[in-house]
């Protein structure tokens, strides 16, 4: 069992990397996110979050971050490695909990759709 913690290396800060994947990711729509993914070459796999205003006050917008990176960070050993993998939360998920985070994006990353 690896560790749990959710590290730097582990997330996408640069905005290069942000509009690199936005131009040339390969975009999933569910219900309540837009996950955009693409291989890095790095080995291991990264998260960003992209939550706008629309998606409410400040307080669900960290809300909403938290629980994702919650859901990415019990999640990361399902993941395949060497992918970035930015989540852009709608309007309407401010209103979902973990368990239904879970199930949403768990059909796209953890079920490996993407890869068909």
């Amino acid at each position: 069992m690896g560790s749990f913690s959710f590290f730097k290396k582990k997330r996408i800060l640069n905005r290069a990397d942000f509009v690199n994947l936005n131009r040339s990711g390969q975009r999933h729509h569910t219900k309540h996110f837009i996950v955009i993914l693409k291989e890095n070459g790095l080995g291991i796999t990264r998260l960003g979050l992209t939550v706008s205003r629309k998606t409410g006050n400040a307080v669900k917008r960290n809300r909403v971050k938290r629980l994702i990176r919650e859901f990415f960070r019990l999640n990361d050993t399902y993941f395949p490695q060497g992918y970035d993998i930015v989540i852009t939360a709608k309007k309407d998920a401010s209103y979902l909990d973990l368990r239904k985070i879970k199930n949403e994006l768990g059909e796209i990353l953890i079920n490996k759709k993407f890869l068909l």
